[in-house]
């Protein structure tokens, strides 16, 4: 990363150095379809990666050519790098940006990233810089037998993770992920977001996928119906990711949690209480909405504290929904807190028994099992 200067990758960009990510391209609503992720997140799929010199890797997402810059960097002369783009400006950008950077053993090919790029095939590794709701059968058949899969993974409403998959018997296991949210892969994978704004003010606007149902003339007004909120006394110390317990509502709800994003006049107004800056994960059902909370508790003797999570609720029903939810948060907090989760595609139908924590995420092609173990 030292030596692959990333603003020549972002030019006219003054913080092209920060540790932050850089929207590069909307779409004709003015939605983010192409971004230079965060440096950070860039790092972490690197050694999630565990690229060697001399191999060859495919990158899906070419955007800007900067993370196909330094897997280049790593893979070193006697290696090479095939990456793909749908957008045939972006390949043409990502061209001109290597070239800048004197960056010789990379080919940039303009295509449909679900489908690989066969021609350069087979590959050691291979990684997904955009969000995939379901891994492409091409993937899987152009890697080598050992080869590695990075893939930030859509599971399930607003769960992603980015999940390193590696061969073995009966299917693909994971061997380590990490939370990440990409921008959604284009062409026949498409995994494209939709918005309901639950505001006139268009302030709070709810994030939704194509495994999720929202009705959005139910939901008109919903935020000026009662208010009914529960606490759940479930306790998080400062700083720690609710990445598991968001996993887990995501399984378990019907309506599997979304983001429900909050500008910070929905909140001067007192209209949300929502858990987080940007707002907070929510779940619906008809005319009813429920979102996450927290508060602090006191100040321990050593100054610190915890905080615990509640739930708001809203609508016709709106806390029978929320004492719903928070029966969820209660039940991973006892029972599945202490557990590690695994990931499978497996190469056979696997039966889900949510009763232990077994879930099976449906997909066209290729399930994926969730196991709380």
């Amino acid at each position: 990363m030292r030596r692959t200067p990333r603003h020549l990758f972002l030019p006219g960009v003054g913080h092209a150095c920060a540790d932050e990510a850089v929207f590069t391209k909307t779409d004709a609503h003015g939605t983010s379809i192409s971004a230079a992720s965060q440096p950070r997140i860039v790092a972490m799929m690197l050694e999630q990666l565990a690229v060697r010199p001399g191999q060859r890797v495919m990158e899906v997402g070419a955007g800007t050519g900067y993370n196909a810059a330094l897997l280049a960097a790593i893979v070193g002369d006697a290696g090479r790098v095939v990456t793909i783009d749908v957008d045939e400006d972006l390949v043409e950008k990502a061209r001109k940006h290597l070239a800048a950077a004197d960056v010789t053993n990379v080919d940039v090919v303009h295509g449909d990233g679900a489908l690989g790029y066969a021609k350069g095939a087979p590959y050691d590794r291979i990684i997904a810089s955009v969000g995939a709701y379901e891994t492409p059968t091409a993937w899987l058949e152009q890697l080598t037998p050992g080869g590695r899969l990075v893939v930030p993974l859509r599971l399930r409403g607003a769960a992603s993770r980015s999940i390193i998959f590696e061969r073995s018997d009966g299917g693909w296991r994971d061997q380590g992920s990490e939370l990440a949210v990409f921008t959604p892969l284009r062409g026949i994978g498409d995994d494209a977001r939709r918005l309901v704004s639950l505001t006139p003010e268009q302030d709070v606007i709810l994030q939704m996928h194509n495994d999720q149902d929202v009705d959005a003339a139910a939901l008109a007004g919903v935020l000026e119906t009662e208010r009914r909120k529960i606490w759940t006394d479930v306790f998080f110390p400062p700083m720690v990711p609710y990445e598991w317990m968001d996993l887990w509502l995501a399984c378990r709800l019907d309506n599997a949690i979304m983001r429900m994003n909050v500008q910070p006049t929905a909140v001067e107004r007192g209209v949300v209480t929502p858990m987080f800056g940007w707002g907070a994960m929510a779940t619906t059902r008809g005319a009813d909405l429920a979102y996450l909370t927290t508060r602090p508790t006191p100040a321990r003797p050593d100054g610190s504290r915890l905080y615990e999570v509640g739930v708001i609720g809203h609508g016709p029903s709106g806390w029978d929904l929320a004492h719903h939810v928070n029966e969820e948060i209660r039940t991973w907090s006892a029972t599945y807190r202490s557990r590690t989760v695994r990931f499978e595609i497996p190469d056979a139908p696997v039966e889900a028994d949510p009763s232990v924590g077994r879930f099976v995420l449906a997909r066209r092609h290729h399930p994926i099992a969730v196991t709380w173990q």
